[in-house]
């Protein structure tokens, strides 16, 4: 089972990783906390101090066309927040 699906790179969380040394991942939504963490430590050589997980729902997603209402779903996804060791860093843009 893949934990790590892809990470968040996005304003936000680039100004929470300069600032509070915290990354966000997009991870699977059968993982919990201490997988999450082994598989961050694991897969960048860091130490992991805490993890945060958020769970979201998929949106109900309409819109009108001609052939009348289209309803559809959004997936599911868990996002992770994980803050590390003071002094580490992840850069995610090494391997472009």
């Amino acid at each position: 089972m893949d934990i790590i699906i892809k990470p968040i790179v996005t304003e936000k969380m680039t100004a929470q990783a300069d600032k509070l040394n915290r990354y966000g991942f997009l991870v699977n939504k059968d993982a919990n906390k201490l997988m999450i963490k082994q598989a961050v430590e694991k897969m960048y050589g860091v130490t992991v101090e805490q993890v945060n997980t958020q769970n979201y729902i998929g949106k109900v997603r309409m819109r009108n066309t001609r052939a009348g209402m289209q309803i559809g779903i959004a997936n599911r996804s868990k996002k992770a927040v994980v803050t590390l060791k003071k002094g580490e860093t992840i850069d995610f843009y090494s391997s472009i």
